[in-house]
Formats: structure tokens, sequence, C-alpha cells
């Protein structure tokens, strides 16, 4: 059997005293590692061509090139590069700019560190996590498009039944996520809650009858 590798995290926020706060942190969790530290996104472009990180957080509101330039530039650079972006933003232009200039995932910094080590595994792992006020602005912007193929794989979990918690741990995403989709699905849908965003997913014939296997 082969050993997983850890990830390698590049930290990209021009404060020293966060950033290096983050990189302790982080780096204390099993299966990660900080391979580099960045204060500008000059840097951090310099920095993944030289570390070859996995993942990058990064923030919005630097000098210079901010996080979403530096994203783009990132992405354009290296697209196999995968982005959480960690800010103090919810801004709806700021989130919409974040994931359209190629970011896999956008949470706040109000999050707690067990969800922020989840949300760098879940990036890692081609997953897209999300704060629920996130998903809702995304969901906001994106309400006349259809569902996406995960958030139609959470709308059939909550057909059966299933919470936050069960519908994370069958779609190996985080809880938190889970109830991201949730939001998101509940606001695409017009909704007011899960039962009545399964009630609408009937209504569309976006939900095929009978309970599937789980």
């Amino acid at each position: 059997m082969h050993a997983v590798a850890d990830i390698r995290l590049m930290i990209v926020d021009d404060h020293p005293l966060f950033r290096e706060g983050l990189a302790h942190t982080l780096g204390a969790a099993h299966g990660i590692v900080v391979a580099a530290q960045a204060a500008s996104g000059r840097s951090a472009l310099e920095q993944w061509m030289q570390a070859r990180p996995d993942v990058a957080i990064i923030d919005i509101s630097m000098p210079g090139m901010n996080g979403i330039d530096t994203v783009r530039q990132l992405k354009a650079q290296d697209p196999r590069a995968r982005v959480l972006m960690l800010t103090s933003s919810e801004d709806q232009d700021d989130v919409v700019a974040a994931i359209d200039a190629g970011a896999e995932g956008y949470v706040t910094k109000s999050i707690r560190y067990a969800d922020l080590v989840a949300a760098v595994r879940e990036v890692h792992a081609g997953g897209r996590p999300l704060g629920e006020t996130v998903a809702r602005k995304l969901a906001r912007r994106d309400r006349d498009k259809p569902l996406t193929t995960r958030e139609l794989e959470v709308l059939i979990k909550l057909r059966d039944g299933l919470t936050a918690v069960e519908i994370g741990e069958r779609l190996a995403i985080t809880a938190r996520t889970a109830r991201a989709h949730i939001e998101a699905l509940k606001e695409k849908l017009g909704a007011v809650n899960s039962a009545h965003a399964v009630a609408r997913g009937f209504e569309l014939g976006l939900l095929p009858t009978g309970r599937r296997g789980q």
C-alpha cells in the first residue's frame, strides 16, 4: 500500500502576523505541509513555480496585484493550480469575481480552524467548498441557470431525507459545504426551506419519483 502524499500548501496574505500564524496552525494539521508563503501576488507567482505546491490559500485585499488578479494569472501560468480564497469580504462582486477568475473555493476569515482544514482538503480533492452566505450570493447570480450536477445530487439526498451531515458523508464533502449547497438550492428554486426545495424539485421535473438507494 502506498502512503498518501501530504498536501503542499502556499499561503498568500500581506499581513505577516496572520500569514505566519496560519502557516503555523495549518502546518500542524495531519497531512498538510506549508511549502511556501507569499506577501504579494507577484511573489505568489514566483513562489508557486519554485515550490510547486498543490493548493494556494489567497486573500483578496493585497497591495499591488490583488487576490483576484493573482488567481487569474496563477491559473494562466499553471492551469492545474488549485485555489482557496480566504478573505474578510462577503461582497457579492468579490465572490463572483474570484470564482470566475478560477478559484475552486471561497471562505471567509470567520471560518473555524477545523472547517478551514477540511476546506483545504476538499479543494485538493477536486471539491468546491463555499460558505453558506457565499453560496447564496453565487446562486442569486446564477438563479436562471440549471442546477449543477452537485446541486442535483444534494437535492436527491434531501428528497431521501438525509441531513446536511449525512449528505456530506455520502458525497465526501464537509457538512459545511453540504449546507452551502442546500442554501444555493433554496435560492435557485425559490424555496423557503429544504422540504420546499424538494417539492419544487418535483414540480420542475428535476427529481425522479421513488426513493433511490443511499
